[in-house]
């Protein structure tokens, strides 16, 4: 279909597309206590019934499958069809303040608000709406689409293997849950938590360092006790995988006990280290291991919680390394950089994803992008982590286009709706062209 026909058919049902995207967003899908028949808590569950029950109104084949991801089906080959794999759980709405109530969808100056309203509930919903438009217009796909929708991608994407117990998996297809153009490959993601000792009466002149202080972001508000007096050191919250947009709390509180002399001996020592490997070195180059590659770039570091015991500081690291690298390699280079004494243990690994970029169904989706916006569609890496790790045959595309970074995981998280449209034209261009059109013989405009 041509660009203005899918733009128009947008605004024709906006009205319904944002009353959808506000019965999902109303769910707080954060995830929660184990439950019978709710493996990842009460909400992450019952946002799963939520979208089968829009899909089910759409007159889609829907399910439940284990308790652990639903989907919303376009025609009746079960085991052979195109999967279009998005997510409804969402981070907590944090400690910061927000300007609009997270668990709802708000709407000001053509910016839409709201947890998920970007990740991922906002490129989901716009798949099914999407997807809705089509068969209203009267397209008739020739292979089965298949919307899939998680509820713990978040926390480490266990309802994939649920899902794939029961279930054949997709022969192709992609999640809107990274960024456009066409991601082929993934960065490796490893974790470390390094255990530094430092002696008793060293480590006693500070209390206990609170703070929100989780792997997905870095952390941006930390508060110590030293000899009673609160100390309080700043940051900007950004998701881990962009820590050159934010500030660091971690950093800013070892420069703060150094440089104001707060600390003294070993304790001094290690907040020293922190600073010359850590502060505003995102991509390796104070740790020694500046790891970089053709197709994905540089390696980037961040450090994402600090502990103390009566004894030792403990370091949470997060290091994402490029597609020709291994894991083996960053573990290497890292014993070699912290302290003397210090304990590593590999706390998440994640090791990285690598699709022939020629593929032909690829270039469908490139093919798709270009049309709809045209900009270059080269397909690209990533240092976020997603589906496509998990699910088999499935790549990234969309929701952010280039020079959106940072967006997600932060107070206050918005989209604009005229990205959002674009989305959704997008994804009902490629479900056209993944279901209708020939990969061997791809025509501009086609």
């Amino acid at each position: 279909m041509e660009k203005a026909t899918l733009a128009a058919m947008y605004d024709t049902h906006r009205d319904e597309f944002l009353a959808a995207l506000r019965q999902v967003m109303a769910v707080k899908s954060v995830r929660g206590q184990q439950a019978e028949h709710a493996p990842f808590g009460s909400g992450p569950r019952a946002v799963l019934t939520a979208v089968a029950q829009l899909g089910a109104a759409y007159g889609f084949k829907t399910a439940v499958v284990n308790d652990a991801m639903a989907y919303v089906q376009w025609g009746e080959d079960d085991q052979h069809y195109i999967g279009i794999v998005g997510h409804l759980d969402v981070v907590p709405a944090g400690d910061a303040d927000w300007h609009f109530p997270p668990y709802a969808l708000s709407e000001k100056d053509g910016r839409l608000y709201g947890r998920g309203v970007l990740d991922n509930k906002g490129p989901s919903m716009a798949c099914l709406i999407g997807m809705k438009l089509l068969k209203d217009a009267g397209f008739q796909p020739k292979k089965t689409i298949r919307l899939i929708f998680g509820s713990d991608e978040e926390s480490g994407s266990n309802d994939v293997p649920l899902y794939l117990a029961s279930e054949a998996p997709p022969e192709f297809g992609f999640t809107p849950d990274c960024k456009f153009p066409v991601v082929y490959g993934e960065r490796g993601i490893v974790n470390y938590r390094i255990t530094t000792p430092i002696a008793t009466t060293s480590i006693k002149q500070i209390g206990t360092i609170a703070g929100d202080q989780t792997r997905d972001h870095v952390p941006d508000k930390l508060t110590v006790a030293v000899d009673g007096q609160p100390i309080t050191a700043n940051g900007i919250r950004v998701p881990t995988n962009a820590p050159e947009k934010g500030v660091n709390a971690i950093t800013e509180l070892a420069k703060k006990l150094v440089t104001e002399q707060l600390v003294t001996g070993e304790l001094a020592s290690y907040c020293q280290w922190l600073i010359d490997s850590l502060a505003e070195k995102h991509f390796g180059e104070g740790l020694g291991m500046a790891f970089e590659d053709a197709d994905s770039g540089r390696l980037i570091v961040t450090p994402y919680s600090l502990q103390k015991t009566d004894d030792a500081m403990t370091l949470g690291l997060a290091m994402r390394y490029p597609v020709t690298y291994h894991e083996a390699d960053v573990s290497k280079a890292l014993a070699a950089a912290v302290p003397a004494g210090s304990q590593i243990t590999i706390v998440r690994s994640m090791p990285g994803v690598l699709h022939d970029k020629h593929d032909p169904r690829i270039a469908q989706l490139t093919q798709a992008y270009e049309k709809m916006t045209g900009n270059d569609g080269t397909p690209v890496t990533t240092t976020g982590a997603t589906y496509a790790r998990e699910m088999p045959n499935i790549i990234a595309f969309g929701p952010s286009f280039p020079g959106q970074k940072g967006i997600a995981h932060k107070e206050n998280e918005w989209m604009d709706e005229a990205d959002l449209k674009l989305n959704m034209m997008i994804f009902m261009d490629a479900m056209i062209g993944l279901t209708e059109r020939d990969p061997t013989r791809l025509e501009t405009g086609a």
